[in-house]
């Protein structure tokens, strides 16, 4: 179990994209900065529990991210135009699934944390 490594902290090395928000001048990569949250997950030891846990977020992440996709289409048609509808809607379905991805490895982990202090 000693020297495994956690894939997931990766995910914290998007958050340097925000940086050249400063550089460019482009305020839409400061949205990166919301992936310093998995830094934490260095060291956070992989175990199978973690494992089954991070596939139950995935799994409710992208079916969110599948099922918001048509929706936010037909919005995106109407308010942006034919044009622009396909690439801001597939943005839009992307952010959402890494925000259903996040909330719920949270709350996964705070049921997790909860059930062991009963013990």
């Amino acid at each position: 179990m000693k020297g495994r490594i956690n894939y997931l902290g990766f995910l914290s090395l998007l958050a340097l994209i925000a940086m050249l928000g400063w550089r460019t001048e482009n305020q839409g990569l400061y949205g990166f900065f919301g992936f310093a949250y998995y830094f934490r997950y260095f060291w956070v030891i992989p175990d199978e529990f973690f494992q089954y846990n991070v596939q139950r977020a995935a799994t409710f992440a992208f079916m969110a991210e599948m099922i918001l996709l048509v929706p936010s289409m037909f919005a995106c048609t109407v308010i942006y135009g034919a044009a622009k509808a396909v690439p801001v809607s597939f943005a839009l379905s992307f952010a959402a699934a890494i925000f259903a991805f996040t909330l719920a490895l949270i709350v996964l982990e705070w049921r997790e944390r909860k059930g062991t202090a009963n013990d």
